[in-house]
């Protein structure tokens, strides 16, 4: 039976070979990244900001903040990312959420799974697309990364407790003022949701974190629905340079 298996491995490598999820070179053993794009995808590691994750680039002490959680302290209790989001490592971003490249989803989950650290037992909650964007593109990003994350952590997966309610336009080119009021009530909890949320922690998953502004107006709504509090991860996040 244990040859049978291994057999049967063997063909599937062979059929389907496991390819690196950035070039798609072929992989000899495990699914991931080449050694020539592994060189090249800036993963975050400590120091970085206790709240929202940004990468410092000095040492410093753990409990810091950067400059913008100081002048305004997000609603989620912390923010954590895998990667820098730069030229060299937003194309893995770009194919999972525009080219199809599904079978990333579960790789991804996993870099996500092993930087959350000290939450317990959270609700696994994607930020929601707007019934007329996942029309369009079939599929929500955040929702396949939560569902892994959730499988591999054990904890619940609940993708219907938050609605997008308002069609906001692309958020891509917008300032960090124009962002925020982008998302103001965009975001809701149904009222038949509510019991289910009362006194959780919420992990709340997105594919990119720009500037925070749809993360915090999630967090908000999810707090006023009852949750006890809301932490954040996502699998790229852009760094702007300090002014």
């Amino acid at each position: 039976m244990q040859k049978n298996l291994s057999l049967f491995r063997k063909c599937v490598d062979f059929l389907l070979p496991l390819r690196c999820v950035k070039c798609g070179a072929i992989l000899e053993k495990q699914e991931g990244l080449c050694v020539s794009c592994w060189p090249q995808v800036p993963f975050i590691a400590k120091p970085y900001c206790s709240c929202c994750g940004r990468p410092f680039d000095f040492e410093i002490e753990e409990s810091a903040l950067c400059g913008v959680c100081m002048n305004h302290k997000p609603h989620y209790t912390t923010a954590r990312s895998v990667f820098c989001y730069t030229e060299d490592s937003r194309d893995l971003i770009l194919k999972f959420k525009h080219a199809d490249n599904l079978y990333a989803a579960p790789l991804y989950g996993k870099w996500m799974s092993q930087i959350l650290d000290n939450i317990k037992d959270p609700l696994c909650v994607p930020v929601p697309l707007h019934w007329m964007r996942l029309f369009k593109r079939t599929y929500n990003q955040a929702a396949l990364l939560a569902h892994e994350i959730a499988h591999l952590k054990g904890w619940p997966y609940m993708p219907s407790i938050l609605k997008r309610i308002k069609r906001t336009p692309s958020q891509g080119h917008l300032s960090q003022k124009d962002r925020l009021k982008n998302v103001r009530g965009a975001f809701s909890v149904a009222t038949f949701e509510k019991p289910r949320l009362s006194g959780r922690t919420v992990l709340l998953v997105d594919d990119v974190f720009t500037t925070g502004a749809t993360l915090d107006a999630c967090a908000q709504t999810l707090l006023k629905a009852g949750a006890r509090e809301v932490h954040a991860v996502t699998l790229g996040r852009v760094v702007k340079p300090m002014i």
